[in-house]
């Protein structure tokens, strides 16, 4: 059943879960369960585009991942710029896809840094779906880093407004969250997209990343159809 007919949610912000554990249970390295996430995603987003949502925010690399063991930081690392190359850039061109990087891109290294900004500079114009791609990020660092800027503007604390902060996150100027879809059966948000998130409606699948296909998409975007958000009204 397609939900194409349905509500839609004008930004989704993805939890691709679960890569390392399908790679385990298909007696594969972890590292091809990355890669094997990777074009899942790229699936994803065209079935996304297909059904007019208009922000995908998608969870790539949290602040806490730098501690997993070198080898996956740096094939993750890698696997990013690769994603990033001129043949991907020609595709968000194609399919008028903006492509935001948010999170701490100071610890990134030259190389993906210098891919993330020709990337961003060739998509700029496009007016189509808007990709932010979160890498070294966390909810936390991002209402911190929010405050930091309004304190260097010699904002006072006592005129500091919700709005103000908000215009002043990574997700700056976009849509709040409507939906958040988390793959993989974990049941939390990982320090991801706090501020943004508190009233986004919440979709769970046991279902590890790789394995997450188009009815799983209508199933999430079906039950978001069904919900009476109120916003705390």
């Amino acid at each position: 059943m397609s939900s194409k007919n349905k509500a839609t949610p004008k930004h989704i912000v993805l939890f691709p879960d679960g890569n390392r554990r399908w790679a385990k249970e298909h007696k594969l390295e972890s590292l091809k369960g990355h890669l094997r996430g990777k074009e899942n995603f790229d699936k994803f987003l065209s079935l996304c585009k297909d059904r007019s949502v208009e922000v995908v925010t998608v969870f790539g690399f949290s602040s806490e991942n730098w501690n997993r063991s070198p080898k996956e930081v740096n094939y993750l690392m890698d696997l990013f710029e690769i994603s990033l190359n001129k043949k991907a850039i020609a595709r968000f061109q194609k399919e008028g896809v903006k492509v935001k990087v948010i999170g701490q891109k100071e610890r990134l290294k030259p190389s993906l840094q210098k891919v993330i900004e020709v990337v961003e500079e060739a998509t700029a114009g496009n007016d189509g779906l808007h990709l932010n791609l979160a890498v070294s990020y966390g909810g936390k660092w991002d209402i911190v880093q929010a405050v930091q800027q309004l304190i260097k503007k010699g904002v006072k604390a006592e005129d500091i407004t919700e709005d103000m902060l908000a215009e002043h996150l990574s997700t700056a100027g976009l849509p709040e969250p409507d939906l958040v879809i988390r793959a993989g059966g974990e049941k939390r948000l990982s320090n991801f997209v706090l501020w943004q998130a508190a009233y986004a409606e919440l979709y769970f699948s046991e279902k590890y990343w790789p394995d997450f296909g188009e009815e799983d998409l209508d199933l999430a975007f079906e039950g978001y159809a069904r919900r009476q958000r109120r916003f705390g009204k």
